[in-house]
């Protein structure tokens, strides 16, 4: 079934504010609770923000594909499974959806609703990290859709509550939650000046995503 642009931006409204807030609400629910072991905060962080995933993409990935990420929706522009005009509405439906769940974050645990991250995160280490994540992010979403798509919800899922673990950078691996992340002095915020590496590693893992999806599940008569 094709939903309309409307439906498809309100869903996407929905997961990104349910997804962003899952992320930094979750992490200061932990933090608060796991009296300064960050092992314990970060593993609170990780179960909540993959359950939420689950959930989010399984209801509304039949309606909008469920991005929630301009990354992926970057992914799906290239693929021209997306129009520009479309892209970029989800683009700031995302970023917007986002912020305000952050907002809702603060209101509920009485923090200042505006506030900017001091959580310096920086260097080619954090810089590869998002590269890394955010390559296998898309990649698992690409292949899947080819292969087996009804793995999607529990494959990212499982995937994002991984990366949290493997990679240096706890896993970011979306340009939208690395700005909002930004806007909140919180256990998963990041320090605005460090947004823009994040960004580039992050775009650029995808573009490389999208590049070896397109090639390892190429379908046609004439195989390489």
């Amino acid at each position: 079934m094709t939903y309309s642009l409307p439906r498809r931006l309100t869903a996407e409204a929905i997961g990104s504010f349910f997804l962003f807030a899952g992320v930094i609400g979750s992490g200061v629910m932990a933090e608060a609770l796991a009296q300064g072991n960050d092992a314990l905060a970060l593993l609170a962080n990780t179960v909540a923000t993959g359950a939420i995933l689950f959930v989010l993409i399984a209801m509304l990935g039949p309606i909008s594909g469920a991005h929630f990420n301009p990354a992926v929706t970057l992914a799906f522009a290239l693929r021209r499974e997306i129009e520009i005009r479309p892209a970029l509405a989800f683009v700031l439906v995302q970023v917007a959806a986002g912020v305000i769940g952050a907002f809702a974050v603060h209101l509920m645990f009485d923090m200042p609703i505006l506030q900017f991250s001091t959580k310096a995160r920086a260097g080619l280490g954090q810089w590869t990290g998002e590269f890394v994540a955010t390559f296998g992010l898309v990649l698992t979403i690409l292949v899947l859709l080819r292969t087996r798509v009804e793995a999607i919800p529990m494959a990212v899922a499982l995937y994002i509550t991984s990366a949290y673990w493997f990679t240096s950078s706890t896993s970011f691996a979306n340009p939208a939650i690395t700005l909002v992340r930004s806007l909140s002095d919180s256990f998963a915020g990041i320090a605005p000046a460090d947004v823009p590496g994040f960004v580039l590693a992050q775009i650029a893992g995808a573009i490389a995503a999208t590049a070896l999806a397109g090639w390892l599940v190429k379908s046609g008569k004439q195989e390489d």
